[in-house]
């Protein structure tokens, strides 16, 4: 995750606890919620209802946050709980979605390889590529992004196992992505070829569009940004108001400017590969941005969105509502169904026929 601006600070537990709006006494006046420092910094008490806006099955989900936040464990620890979580999260999706996977390896490469039941004839030439979430120190998401994907599309998706921290720093992931399209660019028409990611995984879609381009390298039909920014140097307004799970802990201001130098090493924050944000982004193919509105990233999301717009490219931003950062990895979810299936058509759609 990048650092972000410090803008807004969000005391959750403690202030809303100590607010008076929380009297229990109905007849209270409540006194204001917000304090104003003189550089602009807010320090803001609120009462977050769970809307009514969303599905009942979201109303739910968002009672069930856990509030042990996985930033107490150690990296070991969220290993072993993400690798738990990510199978579960896949066997939920193959009931829902029945698909074909298989483990392979691509350019040397290991993959994933998650395939329609029945691969309609038009879709034999097309081909997706994955680019799994987990922070670049876990497979978050190689089934549970890829599975749904296959099934709604009628497209083959391969599922790039890149190497992952603390072994493995920038550039590593790109170079492994960039190998296995480099393969299957011998086999498919880059424009019949679409990749996608979330979280880290949507950072290192655009980081590899980025790459391809300073590679000179045919640009793929279709990409999927989904809830990623692409500014490794600072980061957007909505990361000092929400966690990876939404409204379940503090955060702590001091952290907020922090750049992730274990993944980018010794790379300059703004190098065009680095942060797309900074590259030159015309001529980028149709782009799909997705995220939502209790997602930390929700920020870095729409600035890089508004960037592609800026140089011309066709990209579309689907915003849902309250929902915390990925929550389509649940499968479950009415509105991890409508994701879905925006993301599906949106492939279909754009990688020809």
């Amino acid at each position: 995750m990048f650092p972000l601006l410090r803008h807004i600070l969000l005391l959750i537990p403690l202030l809303l606890l100590a607010s008076p709006i929380y009297s229990q006494n109905s007849q209270a006046t409540p006194s204001p919620s917000v304090q104003v420092a003189p550089d602009g910094t807010a320090i803001v008490a609120r009462i977050v209802p769970v809307p009514r806006t969303i599905s009942a099955e979201a109303q739910e989900y968002l009672r069930k946050t856990s509030r042990d936040s996985p930033s107490r464990q150690t990296l070991q620890q969220r290993r072993i709980a993400m690798e738990t979580w990510a199978a579960e999260m896949g066997a939920n999706s193959l009931k829902l979605y029945p698909v074909k996977t298989a483990t392979d390896t691509i350019a040397g490469i290991p993959v994933r390889v998650i395939t329609p039941i029945t691969v309609p004839p038009e879709n034999v030439s097309k081909v997706l590529i994955n680019l799994h979430g987990g922070g670049f120190r876990f497979d978050a998401g190689s089934l549970s992004e890829s599975i749904p994907i296959a099934n709604l599309s009628g497209i083959k998706v391969v599922s790039v196992l890149y190497r992952l921290l603390p072994d493995y720093k920038f550039p590593a992931a790109i170079d492994d992505a960039v190998a296995v399209y480099k393969e299957l660019i011998k086999s498919y028409q880059p424009g019949r070829i679409g990749i996608y990611g979330t979280s880290a995984g949507a950072a290192l879609t655009a980081e590899v569009a980025a790459q391809l381009r300073k590679l000179k390298l045919p640009l793929p039909g279709a990409l999927g940004i989904f809830a990623a920014g692409g500014d490794a140097s600072m980061a957007g307004d909505s990361e000092a108001l929400f966690d990876l799970q939404g409204l379940s802990e503090a955060i702590d201001p001091a952290g907020l400017n922090d750049i992730d130098t274990e993944y980018i090493g010794s790379a300059d924050p703004r190098d065009p590969v680095v942060s797309p944000l900074y590259s030159d982004l015309s001529g980028f193919p149709p782009t799909l941005f997705i995220t939502s509105t209790r997602d930390v990233v929700l920020s870095a999301t729409t600035i890089l969105h508004r960037a592609f717009l800026r140089a011309g490219v066709d990209a579309r931003l689907i915003v849902f509502e309250a929902l915390p950062h990925a929550f389509w990895h649940n499968p479950d979810l009415p509105e991890s169904k409508e994701a879905n299936r925006f993301v599906a058509e949106f492939f279909t759609r754009h990688l020809g026929i």
